[in-house]
């Protein structure tokens, strides 16, 4: 039986994989840094277990791999979800603490958590990590340096882990996602609407029409790609950054 780790799923993408997976009759534990969302998805789904964390933090990420042992034991799947937007600004005014904290939860935290899965994948004889960056390294956004510089590391690091762990049976990916129809997409058309008093409609073409396919990414399509890299079915797959985004083309 496969054993997954999802960092982040307290709601939207994280979420999705993480039923996805508990549906398939995998053991699944689950982390985030909200513990009343931690709370409700467990709740939701018997059998699931998760921690509340922030694995910008090594002492935090250690009690979690205590955790994983506890309730599922090795690990064989690890998914790196958990991401936080970091602050807007000019380079040359961007609060330090800020980028710190940006770099921690979204570069290091990843690191951290596959340092800690590593060894079981290996004990197990292979497996798979998949790590979330996003589209937007690849169009850049102005005035979002912590942001894109967290995230560029973090495809650094999957490419680079892919050559180092593939003699070992490890395979790992990054998901580039796009723009996602979830809650904080929601919040942020609404407050532009609230702000502008155009329409819901209109402001969302604004965002949409730089996307090859016009359209947003469903929370069960990351979860349908993240299935199938991890699966059998994608066991050559390794070392690749892959768009899930209707082919992001600019960002405003």
């Amino acid at each position: 039986m496969e054993r997954v780790l999802v960092t982040g799923a307290g709601d939207s993408v994280g979420r999705a994989i993480a039923e996805r997976f508990l549906g398939k009759g995998y053991k699944v534990h689950i982390c985030d840094i909200r513990a009343d969302a931690v709370r409700a998805t467990l709740d939701a789904n018997p059998g699931m277990s998760g921690s509340a964390v922030d694995v910008g933090v090594r002492a935090d990420v250690d009690r979690l791999f205590d955790d994983v042992r506890a309730s599922v034991g090795d690990l064989s799947i690890l998914v790196n979800v958990v991401g936080m937007a970091g602050p807007r600004g000019a380079i040359e005014e961007i609060d330090e603490d800020e980028w710190d904290k940006t770099i921690a939860v979204n570069l290091s935290g990843m690191f951290y958590c596959m340092k800690r899965a590593v060894p079981m994948l290996k004990a197990n004889g292979g497996g798979s990590i998949v790590n979330f960056s996003t589209c937007s390294t690849r169009t850049g956004i102005p005035y979002r340096a912590p942001y894109i510089a967290s995230k560029a590391g973090v495809e650094g690091l999957t490419k680079n882990s892919a050559r180092e762990l593939g003699p070992f049976g490890i395979r790992c990916n990054a998901i580039l996602p796009g723009i996602i129809n979830n809650d904080r997409f929601r919040f942020i058309v609404q407050r532009n609407v609230d702000a502008t008093g155009r329409s819901f409609e209109d402001i969302e073409n604004d965002y949409l029409k730089y996307v090859s396919l016009r359209t947003k990414v469903e929370l069960s399509e990351f979860a349908d790609m993240v299935e199938f890299i991890t699966s059998d079915a994608g066991r050559k797959i390794t070392g690749e950054t892959i768009a899930v985004s209707g082919n992001m083309e600019w960002e405003e």
